[in-house]
């Protein structure tokens, strides 16, 4: 596993109960800026394997990124089940529920 990808799993692990954070937020963290792809990647790889919240992580936008509806509706239910308000559209509000670091 690489280092990045190490990186990656700490900080998803890490996101609170109730907390978001995007993927490119996860990917400047882990100290690689343009890699927000490669973080999609890895959660949708390792999610099961390692436990991961990847319920906790939305696109810039604050959306809900998943294609397939059952999907997206499985991550609204588990961002809803930990207080998270998610519209119709299925957005997040970021200004309220996502987890700032002392960079950003």
């Amino acid at each position: 596993m690489t280092p990045f990808t190490e990186r990656v799993l700490e900080i998803i692990r890490s996101i609170p109960e109730g907390r978001v954070m995007t993927y490119g937020q996860i990917a400047r963290q882990a100290g690689s800026p343009r890699a927000a792809r490669q973080v999609v990647r890895i959660l949708h790889a390792m999610s099961k394997k390692f436990r991961l919240p990847w319920h906790r992580v939305l696109n810039v936008r604050g959306e809900i990124a998943i294609q397939d509806d059952e999907g997206a509706q499985l991550q609204r239910f588990l961002l809803v089940s930990e207080g998270i308000h998610v519209t119709d559209e299925l957005t997040v509000s970021l200004a309220e529920y996502q987890v700032q670091s002392e960079a950003e």
